[in-house]
């Protein structure tokens, strides 16, 4: 990455980076979430990734507290990098423009930051669905709760919307920023290239951001393929990296399994080939894996093997039992 901005004024600075692409229709609520911030030591970088829509007038129309930074179409983590390099703040919020934040975020965020001296805080949230007919409504919040091992969680699948993270400028630095390669998967791999460099993850209890839904949310089989293959990607490059660091112990490879028989499952739903493939390295990690699925899938998991609980449990779907 490029030299990082630095500014010997930015001790208690918030630099919020967003990047956008084609989402007129949230932009200005993502923006005025982190203007009424009751921290106002901030600044707001939005990066506009080749948007064809109005998005970045929307943006001009704001005053000087709001920056825009236009590039062609490069992928969010591109964007994320570059508001990031173009940022001062010694914490980072990185934050999509169709999510939003609650006003005390940053500031209860930033004060047990700086009270325990972490790299990175984080903290509970809620989606808020648009649904086709116009309704908007919002669930119970996801308790994101206090893990033992932050790495160990993730590993296993455990997720947390980037929005209720909160980082010291030093661990993206560490990291290197986001991986501009990933098409998907993208904050699951910047967090977990988080944990495997720091343990100094501290959790704050609270709802404090906002994950949008909207559109067609029908799970289609193409969609599924697309999220197992990303998440797959992202999969075997942390299996990857823990293996390098010497790092690939027994606790974290029980979770791995765990991750890869999740994904396994879901590709059963459009390739059984392909999911028995996937499948084979939850054993290959963990020699004594057993799923932790229901009753009936286990017994047939266990005296019939994967492919036969896979058909069994597409019989039980399209029955509806």
């Amino acid at each position: 990455m490029p030299p990082i901005n630095t500014d010997s004024n930015s001790a208690s600075l918030v630099s919020v980076v967003i990047p956008c692409f084609n989402a007129e229709r949230w932009i200005a609520e993502s923006i005025d979430g982190c203007l009424v911030q009751t921290h106002t030591n901030t600044e707001i970088i939005v990066v506009d990734d080749g948007s064809t829509d109005g998005s970045a007038a929307i943006v001009q129309g704001y005053d000087d507290r709001v920056r825009l930074i236009r590039q062609p179409n490069s992928g969010a983590c591109v964007a994320r990098n570059v508001g990031f390099v173009a940022s001062s703040g010694a914490y980072i919020q990185f934050l999509d423009a169709d999510d939003y934040l609650y006003p005390t975020k940053i500031e209860r965020q930033l004060l047990l930051m700086q009270m325990r001296d972490c790299d990175a805080v984080y903290g509970d949230w809620q989606h808020q669905h648009h649904e086709p007919d116009g309704r908007i409504w919002k669930q119970e919040p996801a308790v994101s709760g206090r893990q033992n091992d932050v790495l160990e969680s993730l590993l296993g699948g455990w997720w947390v919307s980037p929005a209720a993270l909160l980082f010291h400028r030093r661990i993206v630095e560490r990291v290197g920023g986001w991986d501009e390669t990933l098409a998907a998967a993208q904050d699951r791999d910047f967090f977990t290239q988080v944990a495997l460099d720091t343990n100094r993850i501290e959790y704050q209890p609270g709802c404090d951001a906002v994950y949008r839904r909207y559109g067609d949310v029908t799970v289609s089989t193409s969609s599924i393929e697309r999220y197992v293959q990303n998440h797959l990607a992202v999969t075997q490059k942390i299996e990857a990296d823990l293996g390098a660091r010497g790092r690939l112990t027994e606790q974290y490879k029980k979770a791995l399994a765990r991750s890869y028989f999740y994904l396994a499952r879901n590709a059963a739903k459009f390739n059984i080939k392909f999911a028995d493939e996937i499948q084979l390295n939850s054993s290959r990690l963990d020699i004594t894996f057993h799923p932790s699925e229901s009753m009936s899938y286990n017994i047939i998991y266990r005296l019939f093997g994967f492919r036969n609980a896979e058909r069994c449990a597409a019989i039980s779907r399209k029955l509806g039992i």
